[in-house]
């Protein structure tokens, strides 16, 4: 792994070096290039990047800092004013991706997420590889008529979820996820920002007669064959490659194991959560008590599916029955055990969770500890007189008591301060526990109180912000105010303060819901490409490169304007390497004898090849719930951008 890692770093810093020092060796060569006059704040500004890239590979600070440090040393270095140094953190980019993280976190909250994570695994199963297909692809559709870091963000939570639902990690789901909704965009004329400017930018070369004749504008669906193919090799890239270039690391917070790591050693008796089948022939009138499953296996039935009454019933009480074609959860030691007790009973034991697959899920119940208050109304009282499971909707696995855990007779246990229970139940069930004098649990309750009643309002809310940004100004157009417009920010935190006031979140809720590290990444990088472009160092450099290829066939042209944006838009905005490259590459495309109009929507599309680096807003975005470290990106972005590279010229090849 190690050697595999210098390779791609070697690549990196080969890849880096060359572009800057491309310009002097093919002046040494004699080669023709244009206007080389190379000033000392472009020097200073290239400088300013290779210590940017350097940190983000070595990782000598955190990327958070990476980005603070930008902010300091560019106005330090005057290349920026102080005011544009700190610019990013207003930008309408990071504004936002923090709107647009509060309504993801306001629809996490609301359980909406959840449903959206139960379709999907109803469609896909368990299947890394269908589950990876189905989010993916799902994300970039939505990614190709809304912006891809709204659709990566909103969808984020799901996919979170999902992992934790699944045991797959979520490191493996989060990068193809995030890809392909930069990829997505490329799919329709108004999925990414770079695209959407495209018109205005040939129009505004038609206005300037730079162009021989008029150039047409690009429809809305010109692209979608390219953006099409893009998707999909991307999901092809991970279906095949995936178990190489991506990490099974987990992020900090996705611990999906049964018993918490504090009491693990104290708890070893308890494996997984298991699902069986009454068979219809079964008839056993006896009730749980009168089985005796528990004396018997040490097993403890958590959950009864009645098919009668398809009700559901999360700790049931000793008296509840088996009826025939029943499903039932159990928590037990092993799988070996639980096989047996289904056989001698008559029952079947299912391969995986399936109706309890998302009641039982980490996401929504698991085992808590709690130790018997002073206070406790449980004191003195045995297990079996205060009904227990009735009382408190959880059920008992075992109890420590004088150092001893005892799985059997819990009736008949008499309480005393200090006692210790092992409880399994829901998180809702916890947190109402809680707020009361009972237990004091010895771990954090992992899950969160789901506010389901604002489900409605939250989907309005979201529902509010997508119209503001599709539709704000075609109405303004059609009441008769031309020229009025929201800016995306404006319109995503319309939805965001719409949820606050509504109470779907509450404003301490919505602030510790936000990524700082992501936000403070953003806020350095956007002014190290506004540095970029004001001192002239990205317009030399393009224009060397373009200058200096000559006269080659177009394919090798449209090749060579695909790998100049790639790198721009890793360094500069997307939108700064197109507003940058689609007039001067329309311009070399006439000189070269290709078509402009296909040259700029290459500039456009490739403006979405970024994927080398956590520079892209989505890249920073699930940096930190993937647990990624900037080498991971290298690693899966280097075959990824070579491909979308070859995939991009092929369809122009075949089709354009």
């Amino acid at each position: 792994m190690k050697d595999r890692t210098g390779s791609y770093l070697i690549a990196l810093i080969f890849f880096i070096t060359g572009i800057f020092f491309l310009p002097g060796i093919l002046i040494a060569a004699d080669k023709p290039v244009a206007e080389v006059a190379i000033t000392a704040q472009m020097e200073i500004v290239m400088g300013v990047l290779v210590l940017a890239i350097v940190l983000f590979i070595f990782e000598f600070v955190r990327v958070d800092v990476v980005g603070i440090i930008m902010m300091v040393i560019l106005p330090i270095l005057g290349v920026v004013t102080p005011k544009e140094a700190i610019s990013g953190l207003s930008s309408n980019a990071v504004v936002s991706i923090i709107a647009v993280i509060i309504i993801g976190a306001g629809l996490d909250k609301t359980g909406v997420m959840n449903v959206l994570a139960r379709k999907i695994l109803q469609i896909a199963g368990k299947a890394e590889n269908r589950i990876v297909t189905l989010i993916s692809g799902t994300v970039a559709f939505i990614s190709s008529f809304m912006q891809n870091i709204g659709a990566a963000a909103l969808f984020m939570p799901a996919a979170i979820r999902i992992g934790k639902q699944t045991g797959i990690p979520i490191s493996r789901i989060l990068m193809p996820m995030g890809f392909c909704a930069i990829i997505g965009g490329t799919m329709t004329l108004v999925g990414a920002s770079p695209t959407i400017l495209l018109n205005d930018l040939i129009e505004q070369a038609n206005s300037l007669g730079f162009m021989p004749e008029k150039i047409e504008p690009l429809g809305l669906f010109t692209q979608t064959p390219i953006g099409v193919a893009l998707v999909a090799s991307a999901i092809i890239y991970f279906i095949v490659l995936g178990k190489y270039v991506l990490p099974a690391n987990s992020s900090e917070d996705s611990d999906s194991s049964l018993v918490p790591d504090s009491i693990v050693d104290t708890y070893d008796m308890i494996d997984a959560i298991y699902e069986l089948e009454v068979p219809e022939d079964h008839d056993d009138r006896r009730n749980l008590e009168q089985l005796t499953i528990r004396e018997q296996y040490h097993i403890s039935i958590i959950a009864i599916y009645n098919s009668r009454k398809q009700t559901k019933t999360l700790a049931p009480s000793r008296t509840s029955r088996l009826e025939k074609k029943d499903t039932f959860a159990v928590i037990a030691h092993s799988k070996r055990i639980v096989a047996a007790m289904a056989k001698d009973m008559g029952y079947i034991l299912k391969p995986d969770l399936d109706i309890f697959a998302e009641d039982l899920s980490p996401n929504n119940a698991g085992l808590m500890e709690g130790i018997v208050t002073q206070r406790s109304e449980l004191v003195g009282k045995k297990l079996g007189e205060v009904h227990f499971t009735e009382s408190f909707e959880a059920i008992p696995i075992t109890i420590c008591t004088d150092g001893y855990c005892h799985f059997n007779d819990l009736p008949e246990h008499r309480f005393k301060p200090g006692d210790a229970v092992l409880m399994f139940g829901t998180w809702r069930v916890f947190h109402w526990l809680k707020s009361k004098s009972t237990f004091v649990f010895t771990t954090e309750v992992k899950g969160e109180l789901m506010r389901t009643e604002k489900a409605i309002i939250a989907i309005v809310w979201l529902i509010v912000a997508l119209g503001l940004v599709m539709g704000f100004e075609p109405l303004m157009n059609a009441l008769g105010h031309p020229g009025m417009k929201l800016s995306l920010s404006d319109c995503l935190l319309t939805g965001a303060l719409g949820m606050i006031l509504s109470n779907v979140i509450s404003i301490d809720e919505a602030y510790e819901s936000v990524d700082w590290m992501t936000v403070f990444l953003l806020g350095g990088l956007i002014p190290l490409g506004l540095a970029f472009q004001k001192t002239g160092a990205a317009e030399f450099i393009a224009t060397t490169i373009m200058t200096t290829i000559g006269s080659v066939p177009t394919i090798v042209f449209l090749l060579v304007v695909g790998i100049l944006t790639s790198f721009f838009t890793l360094v500069v905005s997307n939108v700064g390497a197109t507003v940058l490259l689609v007039p001067l590459c329309m311009s070399m495309a006439v000189q070269a004898g290709a078509d402009p109009r296909i040259t700029a929507m290459v500039v456009a599309i490739a403006a979405s090849n970024t994927f080398v680096l956590p520079t892209h807003q989505v890249n920073a975005l699930i940096m930190r719930p993937g647990g990624y470290r900037t080498m991971d990106y290298a690693k899966a972005g280097a075959g990824m951008t070579v491909l979308f590279l070859i995939v991009l010229i092929g369809m122009l090849y075949l089709f354009y």
